[in-house]
């Protein structure tokens, strides 16, 4: 059976009735792009692999309880789940960028521009806190631009490759999620200070 030949959707189907053929050549097909797009937004081969796997476990458990329902869209609806995992990494993790010195030291170790008081850093860290919340309340499309830009570190073109729409759409949903947050705080100030 040459399935090279096969659409996508009959390669799930041949797969669903329990030939893995189907799924390794689904794998074979599209396995660059969905690793590549992985790799451009967490930037380590190891990571890549490992969100890469995550995605592929949850495509097999999906399509195994037989939930996949995605007809003709498979490869958007991997990558879909690639990026929610890599989305996930991120909000785990709170990435900081590591900036080191010429002899190898990471900077912000070595800064101290004050003793941070007690009720600063409790003001920091609830500071912290507020901001995770209110991103988490953001629409997903502004979610997932404002995470790449900031935490991923991704320029507006590599989102709108990765997402699928244009730089002036994802430029629009990050100014819409920049907004959204800046009302969310203003309300936060009127809350305390009323």
């Amino acid at each position: 059976m040459n399935l090279q030949s096969y659409n996508d959707q009959d390669l799930v189907k041949v797969y669903i009735t329990g030939n893995e053929d189907g799924l390794q050549e689904l794998l074979r097909r599209h396995k660059s792009k969905i690793y590549t797009s992985i790799y451009l937004l967490v930037k380590d081969q190891y990571l890549a692999e490992d969100i890469f796997q995550d995605a592929f476990i949850k495509v097999i458990n999906t399509l195994r309880s037989g939930r996949y329902n995605e007809e003709g869209k498979f490869l958007p609806w991997v990558m879909r789940i690639a990026h929610n995992l890599v989305i996930d990494y991120f909000r785990k993790e709170k990435r900081t960028p590591i900036i080191t010195s010429s002899d190898g030291m990471d900077v912000f170790n070595m800064l101290h521009f004050y003793d941070e008081s007690a009720e600063d850093r409790m003001l920091r860290d609830q500071t912290h806190k507020d901001l995770k919340a209110m991103i988490h309340l953001l629409p997903d499309e502004q979610k997932e631009v404002l995470l790449m830009r900031h935490y991923a570190d991704l320029s507006f073109k590599e989102i709108a490759d990765l997402t699928d729409v244009s730089i002036n759409t994802a430029l629009g949903r990050m100014r819409y999620a920049l907004s959204n947050l800046r009302k969310m705080l203003k309300t936060k100030e009127m809350t305390y200070k009323g």
